[in-house]
């Protein structure tokens, strides 16, 4: 049965991080992507929330804000976030909100275990 491409290769490859990946790869990561359209003012993650899925901002903007500090930074397009509570597992250690429309596309922990897992551990070799 037919579904909607969660992101295609061009913008998957926009994302620094994912740009190491080799094109099979990433052909095989953004098949597996959910895409998402956020309203401005909605949020994407809450902090403390468990963290289950890893993002990619693929259009517009997200700010990051932490209970304790404020507000962190803005995300825009090919930032990715989400990693640190699928990496460390626990809870989500921010939020993120859109402050303007945008589309994210985001996987499950299995596929990030899969593709994006090893991108960060080469990082920190």
């Amino acid at each position: 049965m037919p579904r909607e491409t969660g992101a295609t290769v061009h913008e998957l490859a926009r994302a620094g991080l994912l740009s190491e990946l080799p094109g099979e790869l990433l052909a095989k990561l953004a098949s597996r992507m959910e895409r998402e359209e956020i309203a401005s003012g909605s949020a994407v993650v809450r902090e403390g929330e468990p963290g289950e899925r890893f993002y990619v901002l693929l259009s517009g903007l997200l700010a990051v804000s932490q209970d304790a500090l404020g507000p962190r930074r803005v995300l825009r397009p090919g930032d990715t976030f989400g990693e640190v509570a699928l990496t460390m597992q626990i809870p989500r250690t921010a939020s993120v909100r859109a402050i303007a429309p945008a589309t994210v596309a985001s996987c499950d922990r299995a596929t990030f275990d899969e593709f994006v897992r090893p991108l960060l551990a080469d990082d920190s070799a």
